[in-house]
């Protein structure tokens, strides 16, 4: 699929529907390449916008989903047409909710040592007959990389979920992109913390009323200087807005 983009701060993000990210991943998977999904939110193009390397590999992804109210907005205020939010925890569970009817295999990689064997334990239950080939976590040194290189290809994933947070997945995932050899990779930041019962993810009402990011800032006070993109951010496409 050919999808229309918004650029954002530079950051190029497809206009597109869940639905359609959906089909679109599978399609990735189906054609055995190595396809990067990359889910895009405020915060994120903020550090893009800093971080040549991780804009060249944003822009270099196959396709980058709008993954925040932040990037929604922003496209619709710069004159794009943009659908909806593509929320990258959503897009994910869409896909393990799948996956076992094409018997596609999945690996977690990433979070703190044990999140990731919780979160397929509790992914085996939602989903039942789902295939989780592998988990590591994402405490490694570069001297462990061969053999986390290794366990991956040889688990042999349809798709891998990368969960080391931005911009290190990325990069990572950009860095190996060749060795492994993955149909389909997405970086996925906190979400084995949310399907693992370590963080809450805010209520219904939060997530329509677009004060996801509040919830977690109110959950995770460390997280609130990063927040503080969010402010910044809107700044900045306001002023992009007026060149």
């Amino acid at each position: 699929m050919d999808f229309a983009k918004a650029d954002i701060l530079g950051i190029n993000v497809a206009s597109l529907t869940m639905p359609e990210a959906v089909a679109q991943a599978e399609e990735y998977m189906a054609e055995k390449k190595t396809a990067l999904i990359v889910t895009a939110n405020a915060e994120m193009i903020m550090q893009a916008v800093k971080d040549s390397d991780l804009r060249k590999i944003v822009n270099s992804a196959d396709l980058v989903v709008p993954d925040g109210a932040g990037a929604v907005w922003a496209a619709r205020h710069l004159g794009y047409d943009m659908p909806e939010r593509v929320a990258g925890f959503d897009l994910v569970q869409e896909l393990l909710r799948r996956a076992p009817k094409y018997r596609q295999k999945i690996f977690f990689f990433g979070a703190a040592p044990g999140v990731a064997e919780q979160a397929k334990r509790k992914a085996e239950i939602k989903y039942p007959g789902i295939q989780i080939v592998g988990t590591r976590d994402g405490y490694f040194s570069s001297a462990d990389e061969p053999d986390i290189l290794a366990q991956i290809r040889r688990a042999a994933p349809d798709l891998l979920l990368t969960a080391l947070g931005v911009p290190r997945q990325e990069k990572w995932l950009a860095k190996h992109r060749e060795e492994l050899k993955v149909p389909l990779a997405i970086g996925v930041g906190g979400t084995f913390d949310v399907m693992a019962g370590v963080v809450k993810r805010a209520p219904r009402w939060m997530q329509r009323a677009k004060l996801e990011w509040l919830f977690r800032g109110l959950h995770q006070p460390k997280r609130i200087r990063r927040l503080m993109a969010l402010p910044r951010f809107i700044l900045r496409v306001r002023a992009a807005k007026k060149q």
